[in-house]
């Protein structure tokens, strides 16, 4: 098993996710963690590297092979990393936590993808909005069960403006202010020189998306064959995405109204200029001069390739 280098720095328990579920994790050495705030690019970076993996373009079921320890509504964790045990492949597997609630072993990589945090809560309205009533039972078995809340996941209201200001009072931390936005973005943050963390930013792979796709292969040393790469690069497009939905993720219609076409919905930025008030978006401004630093700022704002490189900044 491969060293650990450091242990989890604090316990995380939001209604939806918990830290300790990851005590159970046995690491391989090429390891692959996808961490990030929730609809920052997810599963965007989790289809990305399965076809690296891979060496293909063919869909594959995303979930069924990245798989998620510390959401808590997928029950008993043991099952989870028994099924890893039991993967052949590489492995990736995803985490809504910050860095710091999570063990680093040995080799093990961290591809953390970032987004603007009013895109990011506009994105997570939609998708809780939209729960099918088996995804909000889920939900609420998990938060009444819980000391910490006992009562039922609060209600997602219709207007995306009132879910923003709701978002605000713990950075959509979902009742753990160290599940936010603004923690999660500050934990991977700080280990951004770190050789085995790669920082990406959704606006980056919406503007050259084959160049990104390139330097998530480079740190994974992964070796593409060149003419494998246009159909890899295409296949990762929003459009082509959501064509195969089904094929992707064949169990979002459990979840939600309208399944995978739901799940993948707009991957669209800036729909929060015309949803939220003027008031909430300052309250928004000044939370991000309160918990960033203004490098943090600028990255998380603008991205890579607006000039803000996180490795020299």
């Amino acid at each position: 098993m491969p060293k650990l280098l450091k242990g989890p720095a604090r316990d995380v328990r939001s209604r939806v996710f918990d830290s300790a579920r990851w005590a159970g994790y046995k690491p391989r050495a090429d390891d692959i963690i996808i961490g990030t705030y929730s609809k920052c690019g997810t599963t965007w970076m989790q289809r990305i590297v399965s076809m690296l993996v891979f060496g293909s373009d063919a869909p594959r079921p995303i979930w069924e092979l990245s798989l998620w320890p510390d959401m808590r509504v997928f029950g008993p964790v043991e099952p989870i990393f028994a099924a890893a045990e039991a993967q052949t492949h590489r492995r990736f597997f995803k985490t809504h936590l910050p860095l710091d609630a999570l063990p680093v072993h040995e080799g093990v990589k961290f591809i953390h993808v970032a987004r603007d945090g009013r895109d990011a809560a506009m994105s997570l309205h939609n998708h809780l909005l939209n729960f099918t009533p088996g995804g909000i039972a889920k939900l609420n078995e998990v938060s009444r069960a819980d000391p910490r809340f006992g009562d039922d996941y609060p209600a997602t209201p219709a207007d995306p403006g009132k879910f923003f200001a709701d978002w605000l009072t713990d950075g959509g931390g979902q009742g753990d202010a160290a599940a936010s936005f603004f923690s999660v973005e500050n934990s991977y943050w700080a280990e951004r020189v770190d050789r085995n963390v790669l920082l990406v930013h959704y606006n980056d792979l919406k503007s050259d998306r084959a160049a990104e796709m390139r330097r998530v292969a480079d740190f994974l040393d992964i070796e593409i064959p060149e003419p494998l790469w246009p159909g890899i690069i295409a296949a990762a497009g929003f459009e082509e995405m959501k064509e195969q939905g089904d094929a992707l993720l064949p169990q979002a219609s459990m979840t939600w109204e309208g399944g995978a076409a739901r799940f993948l919905h707009k991957g669209t930025n800036g729909r929060w200029r015309t949803a939220v008030a003027k008031e909430e978006l300052d309250r928004y401004d000044a939370l991000v001069k309160t918990h960033f630093t203004p490098g943090l700022a600028r990255w998380v704002e603008h991205g890579r390739l607006a000039g803000v490189d996180p490795a020299n900044t």
